[in-house]
């Protein structure tokens, strides 16, 4: 009888420990995974400092605007396939405005890289002090002003 009681008490001892050790693993990676989360919220950010941009040439030439724009800044911007073009044409009261992205041609229009300037370092990116000369073509009424945003969301903007 003495026996199954120390049985009964190791195995109630072993339930605690395995409890205490699913409890305190769980603990740890959540707060692993805050800890990454953070880390990775403050490297974007840092990032986005380090980016800037400047708007140069801009033209209207038929139903399109070609401009260059310059990496002022101090970080690689590699992300055109989510870098977007916004325009404004100032016709109808309030905010009308378009959004063009990379290479399609959706109803308002789209935009592309028609060719990178001093592009030597990392081929088809913008190094910092390079330039790219971008198109975007428009429908319907001639913009009044447009901006270009970043993957990282930083951007740059001039009017026409």
């Amino acid at each position: 009888m003495a026996v199954a009681e120390i049985i009964g008490a190791a195995i109630g001892v072993l339930l605690l420990v395995v409890v205490a050790y699913i409890l305190v693993g769980s603990t740890l990676s959540t707060a692993e995974l805050v800890v990454t989360a953070q880390n990775d919220l403050t490297l974007n950010h840092e990032q986005r400092l380090r980016t800037d941009l400047e708007i140069t040439d801009k033209k209207i030439e038929g139903s399109a605007i070609n401009f260059t724009v310059h990496n002022s800044g101090s970080e690689i911007i590699t992300d055109f396939a989510h870098t977007t073009v916004l325009s404004y044409d100032g016709v109808l009261p309030g905010y009308t405005g378009y959004i063009y992205q990379k290479d399609v041609i959706p109803s308002g229009g789209y935009w592309s890289i028609t060719r990178f300037e001093n592009d030597y370092l990392h081929p088809k990116s913008l190094d910092p002090g390079e330039s790219m000369r971008c198109m975007a073509a428009f429908s319907g009424d001639t913009p009044l002003w447009f901006q270009i945003t970043t993957a990282n969301g930083v951007s740059a903007s001039a009017y026409l």
